[in-house]
């Protein structure tokens, strides 16, 4: 996951975008294992944490549009079944 500095890396803060210092209590194996990977990352605690939290919410995000999804499916699935019902008579007539 190293960058360059062409490119954004995810978790860094844009110059321009306001911040703000949070406190956040981590157990120690936690922390230890967090702060192991950082040289390997080329990024430093708070850029970890951002990202972390950005993939967290982004995948908080997408399970709950599938969710949301699949419910519409699921509360139409009767009248899909009914239109598909409707035209099944001109299956197979294409030619």
């Amino acid at each position: 996951m190293k960058h360059d500095s062409k490119t954004q890396r995810r978790g860094a803060v844009p110059a321009a975008a306001a911040t703000r210092r949070v406190v956040v209590e981590f157990p120690t194996p936690l922390l230890n294992r967090a702060e192991g990977v950082l040289p390997e990352l080329a990024i430093n605690r708070s850029e970890l944490i951002r990202d972390a939290v950005e993939r967290f919410l982004d995948a908080f995000q997408q399970a709950k549009l599938e969710r949301e999804l699949a419910e519409g499916y699921i509360a139409n699935a009767a009248q899909a079944r009914s239109t598909c019902a409707e035209f099944a008579c001109l299956d197979g007539d294409a030619s």
